[in-house]
């Protein structure tokens, strides 16, 4: 591929930019005196445990593309669901977002990042699993790190696979003296194949539990869940079935991990204090994604990995917001933000009478015709907004760097309710399992019992996950992306998948997506 180049070189630069993860960054100091200059000289690297780890943390890094930098993929997929407008100042801001809105989308306007930073992530795991076996460190912690960057490089094929269908498969560092203009594509059979045994063979030698500084690594829960999430994805319904029952233990229960669902809904999208944030890793976080403002975050470097704050805060935000000087003002003191993923009246209906309403969705248009608050609508405007992500005051950033860039929210990318729900679906959508399954996700917020059903598990997936970048995933592997999105613009057998970037393309063995 063209671009493995630079993926080579920004593994170099990645190492050597100062990541953190639990305090632990790159510095000079790890590095011998090498010749040759602008290239990353891997063996001298990789020689002990301080290498490797800061190695490790760079794989994590890419987990914020969830929720980092303008093209996140939250926001993008967002837009493309039926609960979600693309939004923003215009119909040309951000040509990505808003492709997918109406299905424009083609390879001039597909964000190329969706591409290189999952292969980028790739690319750093596979050089520290053919590393680090040469590396000074114990032969338990070795087995602990592969393992890790195992599990992380399946996730980001999964991306890979589940946005564009036929993609490289790469499981060896790329050399300067490599015909990396052609890797061939592969069927997504053959990426499913490679990722589900990769994670089976990895479990056994992850952390059973995370604590600490180490919240936030894969442990044994979390690569189950991820495996489960494979599976599913991948139609084997009774595998992924057997893993999301290890992961979820007694419905409403504690699972063998610690994970059990919080008491209060509200309370995973709150933000807590700089100094210590009760509301992160909280029991229901099975992989959770780090933001902070000790990044620093500024407009040079904002979305190129070395930025570590939460974009979709400052993205979902109403524009020129203000609250009014009234009495008895209940609406919320938020930063003005760029109005992107503005909700569809759709959804708001969908969610009139549900508990998780007034957390999920903010009806700015109502404290405005109320006085409280006053806001400029923007493109596609409803009046709507995400408030699992709205930017409050409180959380404005107290270090240096753009306030916009620098919030702190994590983004939890599984839960144990969203894996409930996939159990519950993995197990045909019947039983008293997956009737309990449904039934704990419904108590948490008070509601009642209903029959279970395939139709009842996506009507509360719709309602317990709004907003989180599931639903068009959803949508497109039950098959109803073609009915759910015609208003938008949706082709079957074509915008299930998207486009290849278009830089990706010439003088390669990479052929495009069919219709695009």
């Amino acid at each position: 591929m063209k671009n493995k180049r630079f993926l080579y070189r920004g593994l170099a630069i990645a190492l050597l930019s100062g990541l953190s993860f639990s305090n632990i960054s790159c510095n000079d100091s790890y590095i011998e005196d090498v010749q040759n200059s602008g290239a990353f000289d891997t063996n001298n690297y990789f020689k002990n445990e301080q290498q490797c780890f800061s190695s490790l943390v760079s794989v994590y890094d890419v987990l914020r593309k969830y929720s980092g930098g303008f093209e996140n993929t939250v926001t993008f997929f967002n837009a493309g669901s039926d609960d979600f407008y693309s939004g923003g100042g215009s119909s040309t801001d951000g040509a990505g977002i808003q492709g997918i809105n109406d299905y424009s989308i083609n390879p001039n306007t597909m964000p190329s990042s969706y591409w290189k930073d999952y292969y980028q992530g790739i690319a750093r795991a596979n050089l520290l699993i053919k590393k680090a076996p040469e590396a000074e460190m114990s032969d338990e912690l070795k087995k602990r790190f592969i393992a890790e960057a195992k599990v992380l490089r399946s996730l980001y094929y999964f991306e890979l696979v589940r946005m564009f269908g036929n993609i490289p498969l790469i499981l060896e560092p790329i050399s300067a003296t490599d015909d990396y203009w052609n890797i061939p594509q592969v069927a997504p059979s053959a990426v499913y194949t490679q990722i589900e045994a990769d994670i089976v063979a990895a479990i056994p030698d992850l952390m059973m539990m995370v604590s600490g500084n180490d919240k936030g690594r894969i442990n044994q829960g979390s690569a189950r869940a991820i495996l489960g999430k494979i599976y599913l994805y991948d139609k084997k319904m009774s595998e992924a079935a057997a893993q999301f029952a290890l992961v979820n233990g007694t419905p409403g229960g504690t699972s063998q991990y610690g994970y059990k669902l919080v008491a209060n809904y509200a309370d995973l999208f709150k933000v807590g204090p700089e100094t210590a944030d009760p509301y992160k890793f909280s029991t229901e976080s099975i992989l959770e994604v780090m933001h902070t403002n000790k990044g620093n975050s500024d407009w040079g470097f904002w979305g190129q990995g070395k930025d570590e704050g939460n974009s979709i805060n400052i993205m979902v935000g109403p524009r020129s917001y203000s609250l009014k000087n009234v009495a008895n003002n209940n609406a919320p003191d938020l930063v003005s933000g760029w109005a992107f993923n503005t909700a569809t009246e759709d959804l708001f209906n969908f969610m009139q009478g549900d508990p998780r309403l007034s957390t999920t969705l903010l009806n700015v248009k109502q404290f405005q015709t109320e006085g409280k608050v006053s806001y400029s609508p923007a493109y596609l405007d409803t009046g709507y907004f995400l408030n699992k992500y709205l930017p409050t005051k409180d959380e404005i950033s107290s270090l240096p760097g753009s306030m916009e860039l620098n919030f702190r929210q994590n983004y939890i990318a599984i839960r144990l309710a969203d894996t409930y729900l996939m159990e519950a679906e993995a197990l045909g959508a019947t039983g008293s399992r997956a009737q309990a399954l449904l039934d704990a996700v419904r108590a948490r917020v008070g509601l009642p019992s209903v029959p279970v059903s395939l139709q009842a598990i996506k009507d509360e997936r719709r309602k317990e996950l709004a907003g989180e970048g599931h639903r068009w995933f959803d949508l497109v592997r039950w098959g109803d992306a073609p009915t759910k999105l015609a208003s938008k613009g949706f082709v079957a057998g074509k915008n299930e998948i998207m486009p290849i970037p278009y830089n990706e393309l010439p003088n390669t063995a990479l052929e495009q997506n069919p219709q695009y």
